[in-house]
């Protein structure tokens, strides 16, 4: 289960932190249930520090969120589709209403505003093909403009991580 952190101040950035923070950050990455006394040990300083530390960075929005991985296979999610979509209608206001749709269906795990030939890009999981038919054809389709929709199917994963490198 996630734990969203609210976001205050979007201005801070990686110039204004140090290497201590990016050395917390990485362990966070790493594994998100390590303790704060662990990160002192590793990163060479009190827990009162480390803790204020990342407080600091969760009320700043560096730290968006912390989350649990889940092999998709393994809870009867075993089929991962990646869906380029492009809208009819191109206004901000059909572009919030198709967002906010995205949002309410739980097959979208991801979506992304992209630029190129499609306006978004989903990725969906659902148990099996026939369940994607079902979600494709009665919910996804039925989205209120939705001009076309090009789904490519995914055959195993490479290399998946929310580990980022600075």
């Amino acid at each position: 289960m996630a734990k969203t952190v609210q976001k205050e101040d979007s201005t801070i950035g990686q110039n204004t932190l140090d290497g201590k923070d990016l050395s917390i950050l990485r362990l966070l990455q790493e594994n998100a249930r390590i303790t704060v006394k662990e990160i002192s040990e590793k990163v060479h300083l009190s827990t009162t520090p480390v803790h204020e530390r990342i407080k600091r960075m969760e009320e700043t929005g560096v730290i968006k969120q912390y989350a649990t991985l889940v092999d998709h296979t393994k809870v009867k999610k075993g089929l991962m589709v990646i869906c380029y979509v492009s809208l009819k209608q191109h206004s901000k206001e059909a572009g919030d209403k198709f967002i906010k749709t995205i949002q309410e269906l739980n097959e979208v795990i991801e979506c992304y505003n992209i630029s190129g030939e499609f306006d978004f890009m989903l990725k969906v999981v659902s148990e099996d093909m026939n369940a994607y038919y079902d979600f494709h054809v009665n919910r996804l389709s039925q989205i209120e403009n939705m001009g076309h929709v090009q789904s490519v199917f995914v055959m195993g994963i490479i290399k998946q991580t929310h580990q980022l490198v600075y």
